[in-house]
Order: C-alpha cells, then structure tokens, then sequence
C-alpha cells in the first residue's frame, strides 16, 4: 500500500491501514486540514471516472460539509474543468478526485486554491503539517454547510475554448476532420464528445464509457496505446488523440498510425500560439528542446522550471509566459486558465491542423526532430536518492562540455543532448529522461545513466538492506548493457 503527498496532490492505493493508503481516515483528515487551511465557505468538487471516486466523493463532501462548507459537486468532470469551475462560481477552494496517469487501484485528491490552481510548495508543507496535528473542530448542526449539485460545468469549459481568440472554429468545421479518440474508460468520454460536436469534428470513440475499467495502463504513452494506433492504420483517420483519466494530458498519433510525440503536444501548439502572439515560452526541465527551438524561431525567449504544474505556472507568472505545459503533454494557456487542459490542447492542435491545410504528419516533419527515451528506477525502501544523485553530479563535474542543473533533480546537458534523473512526486521511482538526435542515442544516455545509479544505490542502499541486484527498470525502448559509463 502506498501513500504520497507533493506538490502535485495527494495519492494513494486504496484500502490498507491509516497512513499508509488513501482510506477513509486519512481521506477525512486531508479534506479537513486542506479545509481549515484554505479557511473558507464554499469549495468545488469533481471527479473523474475511477471506480473508487464515488466513495472518496462522498467522504470528502460529508467532511466539508461537517466543516460548514457548501459543496458544489460537478460530477464526473476533468481536472481543467474543475480548475475553471473554481474560478466561475466563486469558490474559496476545490478538489479533483483523481490519480491522473496512476493505474485504477489508486486515487488522490488534487488541491486547488480560490484561482482554480494547484497550491504552492510553501502551502501545500502548510497544510500537510495542519493535518498531522488533527487540530480540526466540526461544525453544529445550525452550521452544517450545504450540497447543490451542478453539472452545467462541462458545457461552460467547452464554451470557454471555444471562445479563445486563436481556436478558430471555422477553419475547423471546413476541414471535415475524422479522428479517432480513445478516453480511456474516464471523463473524456463524456466532455470530449461534445466538444467535437461543437467544433464539427466527426469522431469515433475507443473505451468511451466513464466506468473506471481501464482498457489499458492510463499513461498515454506508445506502449499503452497499441489498439487506437492498430485503429489508426486500419481505417482512414485525419487524427488519433489520446488523453488520461482526468483530461490534462494529450497525445496525437498521426494519421499514419505513429507517434506524434507526448513532448510535441506542447511544441505543436506554442509553435501556432507564437506565430500569432508574441511572447515567451515555458516548460519543465524533462520536456525536448524543440520547443526552445521553435520559441527563438518565433523571436521570443524559452525558460525552464522545476517538474511540477505549480512550478510551471510560477515560472509562467514570472517571465510574463503566454505559452507553457510540460514534455507529458501538458498544455498552459493563459488565456483560458492556468492549468494544463487537453480541451485547450486539442482545439488549438486542429486550428493549426486547419490553417495550415497539411496532414499530422506533414506538420510533424515541420519541427526540429528530436528523440527522447523515457525510464524509471523503482527505489528501494530508504533509497537516499538525494545522496546518489550528488555522486552522479560529482562524476560530471569533471566534464567540462556538460551544464549540470539541480534546479530539480539533476539534469547533465550536453550540446547535443541530454539526460535528467528526478524523484517521481505521484509513485515511489526516480524517472529517467534522456534526449539525442536519434531514439540509440538517448537510449544509451539514458540506460547508462541508469546503470551508474544503479551501482551508486548497490553501496548505498543495497549493502545496507543485504539484497541484491534486483532492480526494476521500466519503458527502456533497448536492451540494456553494461558498459564503461563514456556516456559519450
């Protein structure tokens, strides 16, 4: 059983002893010290389509009412949608009862202040020392707060878009789109519908219905994906798209049935976004260096942030960004809201599509080709992956063509390519992301990155513990070997 607090929310598997799960004791004390620490009167709830929510839904709307909150509950609803409910009714705070990408037996509860964003890192440590105290008091009975049910909200997130200068709705509906979606067996089944509809899309969709059964692991990432791309290119689709279970993420699969790329969701739509708005771009440090490409290409400038929705909008905030969203397919628009919304993503990705009257995969060609690799380390119980990660800076200090960066994790960054290791905020592993000109080369960046901490793990952790080499490594594209760590 597992529970996780971070700047990205609270997760956990469910069912398990107090403390080490999302249970109902620990769900109660959550709601109550995020409650007591927001210190309002009216609070947002949604969720999406796991088959745990309705029971996590109604412990988080039973304790904020016992609070003296009135809840609006907008049903299954995608986190963006909440985001902006937040804001449109006028709420103090909400929670997206979600797991986002984690796999079915988990959920957890994504914080929002009265803005519709997720907490900073400075209350987020508030509020979770508040609930380690279990300092709470009820209200009586004359204080009980209210429940209204409202799930007008889905249509008002759709109109939002649709009203977003650069979505261009008519060029849109003259092009006849046909694409194929697959939502996963969660909210996307239900809002994206009808965001098609509004936008003349005609559209088929895969595991559409909002059960929480997951049809395959909820990360949209190739591997996972195997039945919308087989779809792809057996029926004649303009476009494949792919979101997760709360609607945040996005990925498009070309019309050829491959991979558009999870980082060039964001590349795609800041690339359109830039040429017709001047302005700045943001992303986290694990995203391809396309869109560094692409922003300077547009004349404006690119600047990096810590892994972490909060941390990307704060950057946003600061450098007056008009563009940002992270390499899982994250999409900031500003205009609409802050927050990464597959919604926004989508209506832009086709307006673009539209505009420039070209296939996906034509469009795709029209960037700077990039080939990233995605892996993770599961850690050991008391893994010091702080202490690991300074052993593996230490060792390319020495390198005097490699920028090192601890803003989050370690990023080594060579002039042709990259790696990045950083501790997970939603599961118990380090990620490991590496970045060539070809899919071999950052394959064997990243695996030897791997390797050399794996051998710093094996004295610091494995040597303690008296276990051996059992490592997991996860969504490695080639076989691993050993080699002399050249990393050249």
């Amino acid at each position: 059983m597992t529970l996780i607090k971070s700047i990205s929310g609270i997760y956990g598997t469910i069912g398990g002893r107090p403390g080490d799960s999302l249970n109902p004791l620990d769900i109660v004390k959550l709601t109550s010290a995020f409650a007591h620490y927001i210190h309002g009167r009216k609070m947002v709830v949604g969720r999406d389509g796991r088959m745990s929510g309705l029971m996590v839904r109604n412990i988080v709307v039973g304790t904020l009412m016992g609070l003296g909150y009135d809840v609006i509950d907008i049903g299954y609803a995608s986190t963006p949608t909440t985001e902006l409910a937040v804001r449109m009714a006028g709420a103090d705070g909400g929670i997206v009862i979600t797991a986002s990408h984690n796999h079915s037996q988990w959920n957890g509860l994504k914080l929002l202040n009265h803005n519709g964003e997720f907490l900073t890192p400075y209350d987020g440590k508030e509020m979770l020392a508040l609930a380690e105290t279990e300092n709470f008091c009820y209200a009586n009975i004359q204080h009980l707060g209210q429940l209204t049910i409202d799930e007008t909200f889905n249509q008002r997130h759709i109109d939002a878009v649709l009203n977003l200068k650069l979505v261009d709705v008519d060029a849109i509906r003259k092009r006849h789109f046909r694409v194929c979606v697959d939502t996963i067996n969660s909210v996307g089944g239900i809002i994206l519908p009808q965001l098609f509809q509004a936008l003349g899309v005609d559209f088929k969709i895969l595991n559409g219905e909002c059960t929480g059964a997951f049809a395959h692991k909820p990360e949209p990432i190739e591997n996972n994906l195997l039945g919308i791309i087989g779809r792809m290119k057996q029926e004649h689709f303009d476009l494949g798209i792919v979101v997760d279970s709360d609607v945040d993420r996005l990925a498009f699969i070309s019309e050829d049935g491959t991979m558009f790329g999870e980082e060039y969701t964001l590349v795609c739509v800041a690339d359109y976004v830039l040429s017709h708005t001047s302005g700045n771009a943001v992303s986290d440090l694990s995203n391809t260096r396309a869109l560094r490409d692409v922003t300077l290409q547009r004349g404006g400038q690119y600047f990096a942030s810590a892994v972490g929705e909060v941390n990307i909008t704060a950057k946003m905030k600061e450098v007056g960004a008009i563009i940002g969203g992270d390499g899982n397919g994250g999409v900031i628009y500003p205009e609409c809201h802050y927050g990464r919304d597959a919604l926004v993503g989508i209506a832009l990705f086709l307006s673009s599509l539209s505009q420039q009257q070209c296939t996906v995969s034509q469009l795709r060609a029209s960037f700077p080709d990039y080939q990233i690799a995605k892996s993770s380390i599961d850690l050991m119980p008391d893994t010091d992956v702080e202490a690991i990660l300074k052993k593996v800076k230490d060792r390319f200090s020495k390198d005097k063509s490699a920028q090192i960066s601890e803003t989050d994790g370690l990023k080594i960054d060579f002039p042709d390519r990259w790696v990045y290791l950083r501790k997970s905020n939603t599961e118990p592993v380090v990620r490991v992301y590496s970045e060539a000109l070809s899919i071999e080369q950052a394959d064997h960046l990243g695996n030897e990155l791997m390797h050399y901490f794996y051998d710093m793990q094996k004295d610091l952790v494995l040597d303690k513990f008296g276990l051996n080499n059992n490592l997991i490594l996860h969504n490695s594209t080639a076989p691993l070997k050993w080699t002399n760590y050249s990393f050249k």
